[in-house]
């Protein structure tokens, strides 16, 4: 009955978005027509049970749909303008962008990108590594820490693929992949500008950095500050996603936030901020190959997470009953499979 009444909510919020905020010329005027929205798209995964769905609900609508509406109020969409209800349906609430142009090239084109996982492998891989945790017992807590990092990955791959397949079908457009195999990645702009979660990379672009970076540039009012421009663009970029972060794990937990997890972004702002320093300073005379520099930057992503990112979930248990659910979906699935 609530997911009934949950998708009612939603189908009115969006018909009211498209039929009538989309009337209201662009600027504060529509952004205060669309407040009640956004309020409402903030508070609906408190009134789920799953915490699965939770934490999903609150990517999906919360995080990605509020900052597209967000683009919606101002008219700086980066898509072509939806040209039906459902077109726009698709595009404010699924994890998912049109394909306008090729994605910006890897910054080393030497890697042997034909080692990529395809997507039925990452669905195999994945349901191996759920299963994995049923010896949780016996596994280092590094090592569980680790699966979890491979989990969160395989999972929002999976999930958001299934959101691109069902888009591509109905839309018959060409979508951008959510990612783009960030076990490849040769640096953190690499990881977080290229490879990782592409489609929050492009909301926070869009919604934080470009702006913040205009706001401080124009402020400043001379080229010669444009690397501080960009820099505090940076910093506020990894700071919001610290944010949204806490929300998530707020929703998933309901525990008072700690912290770690705004700070594990806000480190990484900080340690990519250094790294465009030194590449500004080396002017690419000096490049670690990649078989070096992707393993240091695998290496010190997934050793921050297990640091800062996991312990606010791993703590209080939440991992356990996240897992547990997500094997009762996997077993629903094949009974469903099977019966066919």
């Amino acid at each position: 009955m609530m997911i009934k009444v949950w998708f009612s909510m939603l189908a009115l919020s969006l018909s009211y978005c498209y039929f009538i905020a989309s009337k209201i010329p662009k600027g504060i005027f529509r952004l205060f027509s669309l407040l009640p929205i956004i309020y409402l798209f903030t508070i609906l995964p408190l009134y789920l049970s799953s915490l699965f769905l939770t934490g999903l609900s609150g990517l999906v609508f919360t995080w990605l749909a509020n900052f597209k509406l967000l683009l919606f109020a101002f008219d700086h969409q980066n898509h072509p303008p939806p040209n039906s209800f459902l077109h726009f349906i698709f595009l404010t609430c699924l994890p998912i962008k049109i394909k306008q142009n090729n994605n910006p090239s890897c910054e080393n084109p030497k890697i042997p990108s034909k080692l990529a996982l395809n997507y039925p492998t990452k669905v195999v891989f994945l349901a191996v590594l759920v299963r994995s945790l049923d010896y949780r017992a016996n596994l280092h807590p590094r090592i569980l820490l680790v699966i979890y990092c491979l989990i969160l990955y395989l999972l929002l791959d999976v999930v958001f693929g299934v959101f691109n397949y069902a888009a591509r079908a109905l839309l018959g457009t060409e979508l951008e992949s959510p990612s783009d195999e960030p076990y490849f990645s040769t640096s953190l702009q690499d990881f977080w500008g290229r490879r990782w979660n592409l489609m929050v990379t492009n909301a926070l672009r869009h919604t934080v950095y470009k702006p913040v970076r205009s706001c401080v540039g124009n402020a400043l009012g001379s080229k010669r500050w444009d690397p501080l421009a960009a820099v505090m663009g940076l910093m506020s970029t990894f700071l919001v996603s610290g944010l949204m972060h806490e929300l998530i794990f707020y929703y998933i937990t309901r525990a008072t936030p700690t912290w770690e997890v705004t700070w594990f972004f806000v480190l990484h702002g900080a340690c990519l901020a250094v790294e465009f320093g030194l590449k500004s300073l080396s002017t690419g005379k000096f490049r670690l190959h990649w078989a070096v520099s992707g393993p240091l930057t695998v290496g010190f992503v997934v050793a921050t997470a297990m640091w800062l990112f996991f312990p606010p979930v791993v703590r209080p248990g939440v991992d356990v009953k996240v897992i547990e659910e997500f094997k009762i979906f996997i077993d629903s699935i094949k009974r469903i499979l099977y019966q066919n």
